[in-house]
C-alpha cells in the first residue's frame, strides 16, 4: 500500500494526506444540514380510535378538520387513517392535543 501511494503521489503530483483534512471538514457540515431543514408541515394520522372513546374522538374530528358526522364517524372506526395531509406545524401538534385529549393515539409525520 505504501509503495502503490508513493508512486501516486510521484505520478499525479499530490499528497494523499492532503485530501483526508477537506473530507472531514465536509463532514460536519453534512451532519448540520438535516438539522437546518426541519420540518414545517406535517400529516396527521389517527392511529387508533378505541371503541369506549369513539364518540368524543368523532366530535374532536368534526371540530379540528371540519368533518361531516359520517366523514368522521367512518374514519374514527377505519383507523389507522390520515386526518389531514398537509398542516402547519403548530396546527399538527394542537390538533394531536385535543385527539388524545379525547382517547385516541394520534402519530405526525414531517413531510
Amino acid at each position: 500500500m505504501s509503495k502503490l501511494k508513493e508512486m501516486l503521489e510521484n505520478k499525479w503530483g499530490v499528497k494523499a494526506a492532503s485530501a483526508m483534512p477537506m473530507m472531514a471538514a465536509a463532514a460536519p457540515a453534512q451532519a448540520a444540514a438535516p438539522q437546518a431543514s426541519e420540518s414545517t408541515e406535517f400529516q396527521v394520522t389517527l392511529a387508533e380510535a378505541p371503541a369506549d372513546k369513539r364518540l368524543g374522538i368523532i366530535k374532536v374530528l368534526r371540530e379540528v378538520a371540519g368533518m361531516a358526522l359520517k366523514e368522521a364517524k367512518d374514519l374514527a372506526e377505519a383507523a389507522p387513517k390520515v386526518v389531514k395531509e398537509t398542516v402547519p406545524k403548530n396546527e399538527a401538534e394542537e390538533m394531536k392535543k385535543k385527539l388524545e385529549a379525547a382517547g385516541a393515539k394520534v402519530t405526525l409525520k414531517g413531510l
